[in-house]
């Protein structure tokens, strides 16, 4: 599934696309679409088999799954057993 990630700060994005890398996520970071608000105005771009919890990696605002239309669909994130958080 394709994710987008939006951050409160440039270096919270930063951590986290180094994160992806170094876990084998294929990942690019880009501009925030003009639709989504974010802080810093740099997003993570990722394929992931689920949406992570924003919780789990510094500011990072919010994790959207991108539809196959290119709209962008907010998730609530999953823990690793893919259960919904809580």
């Amino acid at each position: 599934m394709e994710l987008l990630a939006t951050f409160y700060t440039h270096y919270g994005a930063v951590r986290f696309h180094k994160h992806c890398a170094r876990e084998g996520t294929p990942s690019k970071m880009a501009p925030v679409p003009r639709e989504l608000s974010a802080s810093c105005g740099v997003c993570v771009r990722f394929e992931a088999a689920y949406a992570p919890v924003a919780a789990e990696h510094e500011d990072m605002d919010r994790c959207y799954a991108v539809t196959a239309s290119g709209e962008y669909a907010p998730t609530e994130g999953q823990k690793h057993g893919h259960e919904k958080a809580e």
